[in-house]
């Protein structure tokens, strides 16, 4: 029996799904199956790294987050903002600018996430050289990748650096600088604005956590649509230079710390850094097979160009990371002739937040197994195999699941039939053991009952329609 499921930010709208088998296909943890011509999501599976978000054709597939009315419970609204959000947009506007919009938008205070994550180079560099962790560790900055362990590689879990994310990190120091600044924390609501799926996931159903000490998660491109509109409306002026420098700035390498090798760069061991989720599965399997090793940590991101290429960017990737990058150098510059820009010291930070960015619960392993009893997952397992003999081991997903190898747990599982397989279909006609009209409802009730109507105004055919 299967436990219970993570919180999902990524819902599907089953009027616009056309079960076209793109994100079936594309889906890491194979937990997409088609069924009555509908993409079927198995919650126990999903990581929310949105690839079937990406791929969607139909954009059937959208994600949930925070209404900005959230915003209206508190006297105090902070935005959480990552350094990709600023990466968004084009150089002539000026992070004053878009400070100014948030807060005609309802936010009173703005502060980046990478303030905080000096934290974590400390924490991260003592594990490497402590022998109380295994090896490699890694990181736990992309929820995506957590869960991914969880359920495809729940012997690696412990791997996993214990430490919560730089968004509850900048809330907790947040939280202390505007209680030292006399604000009621009853009356303060931190909300993050997020770049992908998975952090949306992450708040509402935490790993390693009861609660998530965010009051909310927002959608970085629908914050961002509202910050540009008001920009190129004319309504925000350029003179608040001020605003530049908010209570701290990040430091170059901070700025970094979402992109890809941000983290790595910062490790004093050896340290490899992998983006994309595909890339991070193949060398995942690596690890778990110890086909490589003396590797102290792993930077490991579900998006290309990491979090740039979240699903909910609204920018060009590349032309984030060059912008983050510029914005870097300026800040380098900015920090080398003054020091005073950075607020507070290292030391302080460090002080404050050590004993407070370790999980208070250990993360646990969510393997999706074919039995709770191992027994009978053994026997499912050998007669999985045994159909495998049978199957034609092709992956064409005509089954309604991504593979042959998925249907075939499928079918020890009792989710599905020998015959929902084409192939297998006509070996059973050859024989009398299925007749026409019985291969045919199959095929309805995997694909739906209209399926293969004649249709002129379908994609590719006669009467296109966009």
């Amino acid at each position: 029996m299967e436990k219970p499921s993570f919180y999902h930010a990524i819902k599907i709208d089953y009027d616009k799904c056309i079960g076209c088998t793109h994100c079936m296909t594309v889906c890491p943890t194979q937990a997409i199956r088609v069924v009555k011509g509908k993409a079927l999501l198995n919650p126990n599976r999903c990581i929310d790294c949105g690839e079937c978000f990406r791929v969607c054709p139909t954009l059937a597939y959208s994600v949930m987050h925070d209404d900005m009315e959230e915003l209206n419970k508190f006297k105090t609204r902070v935005a959480l903002v990552p350094g990709v959000f600023f990466g968004q947009f084009p150089d002539q506007i000026s992070i004053g600018q878009i400070h100014q919009a948030m807060k005609q938008l309802g936010f009173s205070h703005i502060y980046e996430i990478e303030g905080g994550v000096e934290v974590l180079k400390d924490a991260f560099n003592r594990m490497v050289t402590s022998q109380a962790y295994d090896k490699p560790i890694i990181s736990s900055f992309c929820p995506s990748i957590v869960r991914l362990i969880q359920v495809r590689f729940p012997g690696l879990v412990g791997n996993i650096a214990p430490l919560i994310a730089p968004a509850d990190i900048a809330a907790i120091y947040y939280r202390k600088m505007l209680d030292e600044l006399g604000t009621d924390p009853k009356e303060t609501g931190i909300f993050y604005i997020t770049p992908c799926a998975a952090k949306i996931a992450a708040f509402k159903s935490p790993v390693g956590e009861e609660v998530s000490v965010l009051d909310g998660v927002i959608n970085l491109n629908f914050l961002f649509n509202k910050v540009y509109h008001l920009i190129i409306q004319g309504n925000i002026t350029n003179d608040d230079t001020a605003l530049e420098i908010p209570l701290e700035i990040p430091d170059e390498k901070s700025i970094r710390w979402s992109l890809t090798n941000g983290e790595a760069k910062n490790i004093s061991g050896r340290a490899l850094c992998i983006d994309g989720i595909k890339n991070v599965i193949d060398f995942l399997e690596k690890i778990e097979n110890e086909e490589v090793s003396n590797i102290d940590f792993l930077e490991l991101r579900a998006c290309d160009e990491s979090c740039a290429g979240g699903i909910l960017t609204a920018e060009n990737r590349f032309l984030t990371v060059e912008r983050l990058n510029k914005r870097a150098r300026k800040h380098g510059q900015m920090i080398r002739e003054n020091p005073a820009l950075a607020a507070t010291s290292f030391a302080d930070k460090i002080s404050y937040l050590r004993d407070r960015i370790v999980l208070p619960q250990k993360i646990e392993p969510r393997s999706i197994v074919l039995d709770e009893d191992m027994v009978k997952a053994m026997q499912k397992l050998k007669k999985s195999r045994e159909l495998m003999c049978f199957l034609p081991a092709i992956d064409c997903g005509a089954c309604g699941a991504p593979t042959c190898q998925a249907l075939a747990e499928d079918i020890v599982s009792h989710k599905a039939n020998l015959s929902h397989c084409i192939f297998m279909q006509r070996q059973m006609e050859k024989h009398n053991k299925l007749s026409n009209d019985h291969a045919f409802k199959i095929i309805e009730k995997v694909w739906g009952a209209s399926r293969l109507d004649k249709d002129c105004y379908k994609k590719g055919a006669k009467y296109e329609t966009n």
